[in-house]
């Protein structure tokens, strides 16, 4: 029985999942994001969030208990440097995993894994939402329209009651390519 058992071993002996999961962390921490499938994503997220935590304190026993377990030293500059400077403040979560479908050949189901911080897409859509607002475009129109109501009373009163619809056409004809202008 593999009661309290809880760890994925992915069909490998343990020196070679060891190796995989190591590699597959160097890789991530150079390139930021991999592609994998989901159960070999969920592993390495379980391996690699303790590492990157620990690279939060920049200390030699840090890199050297990093280093025991990727042993790259250009994955260690990587992660004490760039990456460890844009997870400082993120209390955990340093990885994230979309679902991509599934493996033409073995029908497996494949995955990003990323590191949060370092997908510029996720932060463009953030500020899109928070910067776009439909309710701040009807105040500029209401804004425009009574400075515009002003200059159409005063045309009227200039000219004799004859001629106040003729005087209101072109002030009309005026008004209506400097909306579009504004529009645009």
């Amino acid at each position: 029985m593999r009661h309290n058992k809880k760890f994925n071993h992915l069909g490998r002996t343990a020196s070679h999942r060891h190796a995989m999961l190591a590699n597959m962390a160097i890789s991530l921490i150079m390139h930021k994001r991999i592609t994998t499938t989901v159960a070999k994503a969920k592993a390495l997220k379980k391996y690699v969030e303790p590492l990157l935590t620990k690279a939060k304190e920049d200390s030699t026993n840090s890199r050297r208990v990093v280093f025991s377990y990727l042993q790259n030293k250009e994955a260690i500059k990587e992660l004490f440097g760039e990456v460890s400077q844009k997870i400082g403040d993120r209390p955990g979560g340093y990885t994230r995993i979309i679902k991509l479908g599934t493996r033409q050949g073995d029908a497996a189901q494949v995955c990003f894994i990323e590191l949060v911080d370092f997908d510029p897409d996720m932060a463009k859509d953030t500020k899109k939402k928070s910067t776009r607002r439909s309710r701040k475009s009807a105040p500029k129109a209401e804004a425009a329209a009574p400075a515009e109501a002003p200059a159409k009373e005063e045309a009227k009163a200039e000219a004799p009651a004859e001629e106040a619809p003729a005087a209101e056409a072109p002030a009309a004809e005026e008004a209506a390519p400097a909306e579009e202008a504004k529009a645009e």
